[in-house]
């Protein structure tokens, strides 16, 4: 075991590295740089004023020689600072990581709350009206963007009963209920959109399941359904589950980047797409860095959930 995740750390920094190459490069390859921005701040600016503020943020260099001062700062742990207001990108991103940590969390959450159990009685109750109903729910959540039903939630029920879900940010010294009150609906938007995948996966995986022989075996036996379902179809239709929710981590994330600008939520994502537009290099890099290497690390553990689901699963 010990073998196995040093060797897959070891095969993360290949792809860590892409990550931060590709986007260092995508950054200077897109219309509009840091300096015009800057310069456009000051009309009065002239050409030593360009040559001093690309001076000061190293972009008079070569392009390899200015990804090779970067990479060296982020082994240092160095995430730069931002050129507009002068910040730590490590600290603004320690600030609000935990912000957008629970955010997802939670949104990941509800979605299991909803896809396990509609999942696997979809699949117990096959081709019946909860069948059905399931079914339709999942290609409703998959079908229907969450940034629009965000805009409806926000909209309609402000305009027909004077009610809005809260968009001022309650920490946890505000109190625990309203801190999670203000996570709710954001987190149940997104939690829905996920849960369309999920619950497809585990009524697929849970009817292959229940064809198998040892669980005829189980039923001629005279267990319980709930037995049955509970401690042998369950787990084993489980691991591919697991794996689409490792997955949607990622889209997890890339969901809280825009529903934290909609409902106001001071986390990562709303920094990162502030940054973009002002085109500010070390802060849109730090965040892809520290996002990609949370990618990577779920995408692990979700390789070790599989031993604990299934025994005969080695680590070689």
């Amino acid at each position: 075991m010990t073998e196995y995740v040093i060797r897959r750390l070891l095969l993360a920094i290949p792809t860590v590295l892409l990550v931060m190459f590709a986007t260092f490069m995508l950054l200077r390859l897109v219309p509009g740089d840091l300096v015009e921005l800057m310069m456009a701040e000051n009309p009065y600016a002239t050409e030593e004023d360009r040559a001093r503020i690309e001076r000061e943020l190293g972009l008079d260099k070569p392009i390899p020689q200015q990804f090779a001062v970067y990479l060296g700062k982020v082994l240092r742990g160095d995430f730069g600072h931002s050129p507009w207001t002068g910040r730590s990108v490590a600290s603004e991103l320690q600030d609000r990581l935990p912000v957008t940590v629970e955010f997802g969390f939670m949104a990941i959450l509800i979605g299991l709350i909803i896809a396990l159990p509609v999942g696997i009685l979809s699949a117990v109750r096959q081709d019946t009206l909860a069948d059905y109903a399931a079914r339709s729910f999942a290609i409703l959540a998959l079908s229907v963007p969450y940034f629009f039903t965000a805009l409806l939630l926000i909209v309609f029920p402000s305009t027909w009963w004077g009610w809005s879900p809260p968009l001022t940010y309650k920490p946890w010294s505000a109190g625990p209920i309203d801190h999670l009150y203000y996570y709710f609906w954001p987190a149940l938007l997104l939690g829905v959109g996920l849960a369309g995948s999920v619950m497809r996966m585990t009524r697929t995986m849970m009817l292959e399941v229940l064809r198998q022989d040892y669980i005829r075996t189980a039923w001629a036996k005279g267990l319980r359904e709930r037995a049955i379902i509970t401690r042998h179809a369950l787990k084993n239709a489980l691991i591919p589950v697991v794996t689409i929710v490792g997955l949607q981590v990622g889209t997890a994330l890339g969901g809280t980047i825009i529903l934290e600008s909609i409902f106001n939520i001071p986390g990562v994502g709303r920094y990162f797409i502030g940054a973009i537009f002002q085109r500010d290099y070390p802060s849109v890099q730090g965040v892809v860095l520290v996002l990609a290497v949370i990618v990577v690390l779920v995408n692990i553990v979700v390789d070790l959930t599989y031993g604990w689901l299934d025994p005969r699963i080695r680590y070689g």
